[in-house]
């Protein structure tokens, strides 16, 4: 007969397991042995007992996978133990997102202090992110590579992300001031697993995913990961999705010494974009949550293609090569129309915009029931090009009794973009209205009406442009003693960008607006570190880093001709990493400054001088793991006390940004998860995310009040199947989700009250 095993005997066996074996696919993960008692002090078996393995049945169901990561994915790193790491890396892995419901990379990172959301805005569409004070748009990477175009990513896709922070350009070149994100994506293992899931929720949105793995041959295998969803995205008004995407790969002579992996990520949008709400009175104004100021028939069109190839060869156990390709193409086709600016209706029945007092202070206005919105088109066209390719080499050594662990390697780079501007202007009550304003709008409901018929679209600026790219890197991480490592890096890169605009492309005299520029920077960037290890539970380190930003990094420019020369970033960290409870829980701390010099202020005429200087200080703790075998926790604190140390000072003060807080940058922010399983099937848990005050602009006339939000979930689990319910927003609180400075600074309002029911089931 089959000896049974208590199922939280076999917790406990999995919990103690190799930190390794906790980072395999679930999928591919073996059941959990039972605990085997000590066998110290002993007698020895007889020598004629030979030994035998003994059949194990688990029963109950499947345990909840573990919040806890403790290796990452970026080869880079030089280390994949993140205990060897000398930066804070935050790891939001699949399974606190499926237990969260996330399935837009913007949820994702909420679980990563310090990190903030931006929103759709005239220059920056899709997904954008501040970490610790600074943008990081061109910061997002998937699998290592960079993913710069402008679209709204999803997760269905991802095994997890990572958010490594601080500057890191000689890891990954030009950007990364505050940090970069990395998305990992699903892939294939040596094992048929086949994962369904269905979502509904309150605001009519249903949501299908697949995530289909089937090995062929002896070492080869496919996955597709598939995704489907159609309905309201919010209970904010004007807010419907219709997407799907697509994402297979197949990986060849997995576990020989060549491996080969080719992926796709093929997505299509058709979504309304929530552009926020104006600013009156130095706040959002306060209309009803739901309320949006656009048109019925305004849209955001999407089509991303990403086509990836990895190839891994193991010359010997501690010599292996890597080469990487990724292109990504992305087209963005935008009509959309945002409440831009707040006003009443003179006495005409033509648009009045509030009117602005003394050093930008706005003045009281009427109630909300007078109040009315002067609506801005926002349309343009977009097309991003990028074109990559890594070769890197690994290896491991020795000199003397030195461990060396050097990666070597050359990143180059093409990338495109072109925008073709256009804009739709119209009237108020029959009152002409400046160009790109539609109409107007009352401020306290959704009107619900389509685009004016007699609203004809003109076409605007087209702006074009393309750089190359090339950087050359090595890092060596350095076994100097058994509990101390050394962890240094340069990196020299050379970009070169040319950007035209058809606006002034007479080139006429007086006028601010770029036809053509081409600017090539060369920057060499550098990393240090000492790790202090005593034992392998603990890791203590001090580093430091460096970072660039070209002025054409964006690609996009249309106001001032000189060179600029690279804003250059510094960044200090002092932190500590615990594991504790037989490494079930992880625990880290830091504390960190980011210097910005050479940063771009705008003049009064619309042209730009590299002569601001910012700076974010701070610290932050995080926990992730588990504190009993049915007890899990994922959280943490950040501290940001950002100030523009020097910026610009108009006449009057109007206008000036030295010694204010940088935009989107709040003082504190939190974030707790936790769930607890009772008798192996039922899951409850929930959590909050703090984010405090923060300003809409730098120059700080527009407040942008603190929020916690609270969200819940319970789940009933089996096997082969789980049911999970999540509530979001629990207290239907009023709270604005992300910030951009566009029209003077808006906010976007977060969804009320949410519920999610979610059906997975594996075969």
């Amino acid at each position: 007969m089959a000896k049974r095993v208590p199922v939280k005997t076999a917790l406990v066996g999995l919990l103690v397991a190799p930190g390794a074996m906790a980072q395999q696919d679930p999928a591919q993960t073996p059941a959990p042995a039972p605990a085997t008692p000590s066998t110290e002090n002993q007698p020895a078996a007889p020598a004629a007992a030979p030994a035998t393995m003994q059949t194990v049945t688990v029963t109950g169901s499947r345990p909840s996978e573990d919040f806890q990561v403790t290796r990452g994915s970026i080869n880079r790193l030089g280390a994949a133990n993140l205990m060897d790491v000398p930066q804070s890396v935050v790891v939001i892995n699949r399974a606190l997102m499926q237990s969260q419901g996330v399935t837009r990379l913007e949820d994702a990172v909420r679980n990563a202090p310090g990190v903030t959301i931006g929103s759709a805005e005239g220059g920056a569409i899709g997904t954008n992110i501040n970490i610790n004070g600074f943008s990081a748009r061109t910061d997002i990477y998937l699998d290592g590579m960079r993913d710069r175009g402008q679209y709204y990513r999803d997760v269905f896709a991802l095994e997890q992300v990572e958010v490594l922070m601080g500057p890191s350009s000689m890891l990954f070149g030009r950007g990364s001031t505050g940090g970069v994100i990395n998305q990992v994506t699903k892939k294939p293992f040596l094992k048929q697993a086949t994962e369904l899931s269905a979502q509904a929720t309150t605001n009519g949105l249903v949501r299908t995913t697949a995530d289909v793995n089937t090995p062929f041959q002896e070492t080869n295998a496919a996955r597709v990961s598939a995704m489907f969803q159609a309905g309201k995205a919010s209970t904010v008004d004007q807010t419907n999705m219709l997407d799907f995407g697509l994402a297979p790969t197949v990986k060849l002579g997995i576990g020989t010494p060549t491996e080969v992996t080719l992926g796709a990520y093929l997505m299509h949008r058709k979504d309304q974009v929530n552009y926020g709400v104006p600013n009156l009175n130095g706040y959002p104004l306060n209309a009803p949550r739901n309320t949006a100021w656009g048109f019925n028939d305004d849209y955001t069109e999407q089509d991303v293609v990403t086509l990836q190839s990895l190839i891994e060869h193991k010359f010997a156990p501690n010599l292996n090569l890597r080469n990487q390709t990724e292109f990504v193409w992305v087209n963005t086709a935008v009509r959309e129309t945002s409440g831009g600016f707040v006003g009443t209706l003179g006495s005409n029945g033509g648009f009045v915009a509030a009117p602005r007092g003394p050093n930008n202070i706005p003045y009281s206005a009427a109630p909300l029931g007078n109040l009315w919105i002067r609506q801005f088109s926002r349309d343009r066209n977009i097309n991003d090009i990028t074109v990559e390719n890594q070769t890197e080499v690994l290896a491991k050594f020795d000199t003397g009794s030195v461990g060396h662990t050097l990666l070597m390697g050359i990143d180059l780079n093409y990338e495109s973009y072109t925008n073709k501007q256009s804009s739709r202007t119209g009237t108020c009550n029959g009152i002409a209205l400046p160009a790109g304003s539609v109409g107007c709008t009352p401020a306290g409901y959704t009107v619900g009406a389509n685009t004016p018929g007699n609203v004809a679209s003109v076409p605007g600026n087209y702006a074009s442009s393309q750089a190359w790219g090339a950087g050359f890197y090595f890092n060596d991480t350095v076994q100097l003693l058994p509990e101390v490592k050394l962890v240094g890096g340069l990196r020299w890169d050379y970009y070169a960008a040319s950007i035209g605009n058809s606006i002034n492309s007479a080139n006429t005299a007086g006028s601010t607006a770029v036809p053509f520029q081409y600017q090539p920077d060369s920057f060499l960037s550098v990393r240090a570190g000492i790790i202090y290890e005593p034992t392998p539970a603990q890791s203590y380190y001090v580093s430091y880093s460096t970072s660039f930003n070209p002025s054409l990094e964006q690609l996009t420019s249309t106001t001032g001709g000189s060179y600029l020369p690279p804003e250059n970033n510094k960044g200090v960290e002092a932190g500590v990493k615990y594991e504790l409870l037989n490494a079930n829980l992880s625990l880290n701390a830091a504390v960190f400054s980011i210097v910005k010099n050479n940063a771009r202020t705008a003049n009064p005429d619309g042209t730009y001088s590299p002569t601001g200087n910012v700076q974010v200080t701070g610290g932050r703790v995080g926990f992730s793991g588990r504190i009993t075998p049915e007890w899990q926790v994922f959280g943490g604190y950040a501290h940001l006390n950002g100030v523009i140390l020097q910026g610009l000072s108009y006449q009057n003060g109007i206008g000036n940004t030295t010694g204010k807080v940088p935009l989107n940058t709040p003082t504190d922010s939190a974030n707790l998860w936790t769930t607890y399983t009772f008798k192996e099937t039922w899951e409850i848990g929930g959590g909050f995310f703090y984010v405090g005050q923060r300003y809409a602009n730098n120059t700080n006339t527009v407040v942008v009040p603190a929020y916690t939000r609270f969200d819940l979930t319970a789940a009933y689990k089996q096997p082969t199947y789980d049911v999970r319910l999540n509530v979001y927003n629990l207290f239907n609180s009023i709270y604005y989700d992300g910030v951009i400075a566009s029209d003077g600074g808006r906010a976007v309002m977060g969804a009320g009250t949410t519920g999610m029911i979610t059906l997975n089931y594996r075969l």
